[in-house]
């Protein structure tokens, strides 16, 4: 057995983020496996959360948000670098573990059970998990996975490592990741507040350049005919890229605003409100569409716009406190 963290999926505390009610259970699966990495290595994954706030609508969905990885080492001194896969998956990751490396790789959900209900079984889905313990005689995993932490079965070990067949080279080798713990202290609670603001000054100097929701707005509009000959899947796989997405990101900033309170930062509070009321409507929203597209009914585009003069004022709010 090779493990960084002795950890028990059965009595493992989630980070509060995955563990109080939420508009959005889940983020992405990159982001949900660092707040739990970060959180059982016992960092704040809170304090890196600037980038959130500068996501923007890329034409065809809104930004993939992740932990940005020079804000990992700045914040943690985690330092992540990919990994080139030449020999066997398990032995890179037994090797990495062995010297106290986190592995983030790309695995099949289908043969992931704690995703049963979702895709255990039912489909073929591309996820990331962080791989913090492995055997490979006794076919042992043990992994981070959207809010959790798991233990692997044997058999599902060897289908989600390819593992009973000959190796197929029409498979490509996942992307993979290994977070080296380059600094085992942690930062004093004052310096870490500080280093976050100076990421988050940074960050709102990326924000997009026009309102996001206004060119969202054009394309939803035309995106609400096509999906109404589309089916279900389509609509789920739309709803991730665009309202889910944005959605998500956005209560994840309204959790960093409110934290910056809580370390002593004043007048944030209208627009941590206002942010997540972004949050809130894109889930309604959601809904709505849904509803609209399976009745064949005209939707009311105006939350849209709210969503959009709500980004215009917390936005200008940040940017003339901290810019």
């Amino acid at each position: 057995m090779q493990q960084i963290l002795k950890l028990d999926p059965a009595n493992y505390l989630r980070h509060r983020i995955h563990s109080q009610e939420r508009d959005w259970a889940e983020t992405n699966c990159y982001v949900d496996i660092w707040i739990e990495l970060l959180h059982s290595l016992g960092h704040e994954p809170v304090a890196a959360m600037p980038y959130t706030l500068a996501i923007d609508f890329e034409g065809d969905q809104w930004t993939f948000f992740k932990f940005p990885l020079a804000d990992l080492y700045d914040l943690y001194g985690i330092d992540v670098q990919e990994l080139a896969i030449w020999q066997p998956l398990t032995k890179h990751i037994e090797e990495q573990v062995k010297l106290g490396r986190p592995v983030l790789v790309e695995l099949d959900s289908y043969f992931l059970p704690d995703t049963a209900g979702m895709a255990y079984k039912l489909a073929h889905v591309k996820s990331t998990v962080a791989v913090t313990e492995i055997d490979l005689e006794k076919r042992h995993l043990g992994y981070f996975h959207g809010q959790g932490y798991y233990h692997l079965p044997a058999n599902d070990f060897l289908d989600v490592f390819r593992l009973r067949d000959e190796p197929d080279p029409a498979v490509l080798s996942p992307y993979v990741e290994i977070a080296k713990l380059r600094r085992t202290d942690k930062l004093p609670a004052e310096q870490l507040v500080q280093l976050s603001l100076k990421l988050l000054k940074k960050q709102l100097t990326l924000l997009p350049e026009q309102n996001p929701f206004h060119s969202f707005k054009v394309k939803f509009k035309s995106d609400v005919k096509w999906l109404c000959n589309e089916n279900l899947e389509t609509f789920h796989q739309y709803s991730f890229a665009t309202l889910r997405q944005f959605g998500a990101c956005y209560e994840l900033a309204a959790n960093y605003l409110s934290w910056l309170t809580a370390q002593g930062e004043s007048d944030l509070e209208q627009a941590t409100q206002q942010i997540k009321a972004i949050s809130e409507t894109a889930k309604v929203y959601q809904f709505q569409l849904a509803r609209a597209i399976s009745r064949g009914k005209k939707l009311d585009l105006t939350p849209i716009d709210s969503m959009a003069l709500l980004w215009d004022s917390a936005m200008n709010s940040l940017t003339d406190k901290y810019l």
